[in-house]
């Protein structure tokens, strides 16, 4: 009878676990997006309405961060929580599995790492991801873990970029499936998918909690716009591939609001925390053959996508919870796609695990005013950064920046990791960006005691990231 009693006692305290009144989170993450490209950042012709509105109704914050400055290490630490550095993941990740000198071909999101989709699923919440991918080099093998290894029950999506374009897609894969080529624009593809998942648990009667991650592949090359859009810029743009920009954002957004009112219809917005950044900064214009659409705006930041100065990963931050966020607030709080676990953690009531090291914190003391106490700053380390200065950190007020005495790099491995380690950290600057917003002026000769205090705490947390970083191991080579 004890027996059958305690079997009792524990289903009830499962299902009420799993049925006690916990949010959703919806996660919106665009490719390339310019910290300047959204109206309501400031950009005098892209329409942006329902962002605009979002941002009205929930909180705009003008200090946030992603985790790199460039995409797939900026993916993998949103999910993890963690610098991308500690999984291994340091620049994006080619799609192929050929072995390659620096073992790229390796990389990915190993099974080993924990995610928010993993965690939450495991805490009873129903999870689908819905877009780009680019966490692993071998997509859709088994040789490599996928998103369902990441804790996705459904997953739609792609290794890297729409294929051939943004129009009529043909490189997506649901739950293991090719999909073959789809007819319209990949983000109201994604988003039909999503909302398409949405309807299904509503007819399934599935009252679980949901993490939902749509990851657009807009504005990132190769762009393709809808005519009718486009048309609606040619008159304020430089020329026609600016305009087809513009239009590429003006889609993105027409995508949100199409998932925003499915939410509202579903009544789920009020039990909903709503995320809207993008995973870096914008693309340089023709930096490479195939971006002569890239008219991002990184204005009023420094730098682009692959730079450690700002405007390489501080991005646009949207969040949106109908009666939980004070509605139209703007806050100047630091805040990282790395905060997104443990705060998803703490609203969801799931323990964090204890066997590794987060580098997020939960952010929910800043959504209606209040601070936020930091205790351990936000660190970048891009070794293959276009700017000479590839280490970087947000603390407080300030920013820090400095060379590190390395080739430039795009993965550690077992042939360079005895390198990585001796290396050093040289030429710092800092720079008091709560005034100084473009970096334009480093302040270290002026402010010599804080300049002595932030380069002593980079060192130090310099050394501990580099020294928890994964090392990947090439191809035929002996451990």
């Amino acid at each position: 009878m004890k027996i059958i009693h305690h079997l009792l006692l524990y289903f009830c305290l499962c299902a009420g676990a799993w049925t006690e009144s916990r949010p959703n989170f919806v996660v919106f993450l665009c490719d390339d997006l310019g910290y300047g490209d959204l109206a309501c950042y400031g950009h005098p012709h892209i329409k942006t309405s329902n962002l605009d509105r979002m941002a009205r109704e929930g909180i705009r914050f003008t200090d946030f961060y992603s985790a790199a400055p460039v995409c797939s290490p900026s993916r993998v630490g949103l999910l993890t929580g963690r610098s991308p550095n500690r999984a291994g993941v340091y620049d994006w990740i080619p799609g192929n599995a050929r072995p390659r000198p620096d073992a790229r071909e390796q990389v990915h999101m190993r099974k080993s790492e924990v995610t928010i989709a993993g965690l939450l699923k495991r805490a009873g919440y129903t999870t689908c991801v819905s877009g780009k991918w680019h966490c692993n080099a071998q997509f859709n093998r088994e040789t490599q873990a996928q998103p369902n290894h990441a804790g996705f029950d459904h997953w739609f999506a792609t290794q890297n970029n729409a294929s051939p374009s943004h129009a009529n897609p043909m490189n997506f894969v649901r739950n293991g499936e090719n999909v073959g080529r789809l007819k319209g624009y990949s983000c109201q593809l994604v988003v039909d998918e999503a909302i398409s998942w949405l309807d299904n648990r509503q007819q399934a009667k599935d009252t679980r909690p949901f993490f939902l991650y749509v990851a657009f592949h807009e504005p990132h090359e190769p762009v393709a716009s809808p005519e009718n859009l486009v048309e609606q810029y040619v008159d304020v743009a430089r020329n026609r591939k600016e305009a087809e920009y513009f239009a590429n954002v003006h889609n993105i957004d027409a995508a949100v609001g199409k998932l925003l009112k499915r939410l509202d219809e579903l009544g789920e917005s009020k039990n909903t925390l709503t995320i809207f950044t993008s995973d870096n900064g914008p693309e340089t214009l023709s930096r490479y053959a195939g971006a002569g659409r890239s008219y991002g705006t990184p204005a009023p930041l420094r730098g682009m996508k692959l730079w450690t100065t700002d405007a390489g990963f501080r991005v646009a931050g949207i969040m949106r919870w109908p009666g939980t966020i004070k509605p139209a607030q703007v806050s100047a709080t630091p805040i990282s796609s790395l905060d997104f676990l443990p705060t998803f953690c703490a609203l969801a009531k799931v323990s964090m695990p204890d066997d590794r090291e987060f580098d997020g914190i939960n952010f929910m003391s800043a959504l209606n005013g209040n601070g936020l106490a930091r205790e351990k700053p936000l660190l970048w380390i891009y070794y293959n950064a276009i700017n000479e200065r590839r280490v970087a950190m947000r603390d407080g007020d300030w920013k820090v920046l400095a060379k590190v005495d390395l080739p430039k790099i795009q993965n550690v491995h077992d042939g360079n990791i005895e390198k990585v380690k001796a290396a050093g950290l040289s030429d710092v600057q800092i720079f008091k960006v709560s005034e100084d917003i473009g970096e334009s002026r480093d302040v270290s000769v002026e402010e010599p005691e804080k300049a002595n205090a932030l380069t002593n705490k980079l060192g130090k947390e310099y050394r501990a990231l580099r020294d928890d970083s994964h090392v990947w191991t090439r191809a035929g080579v002996r451990k």
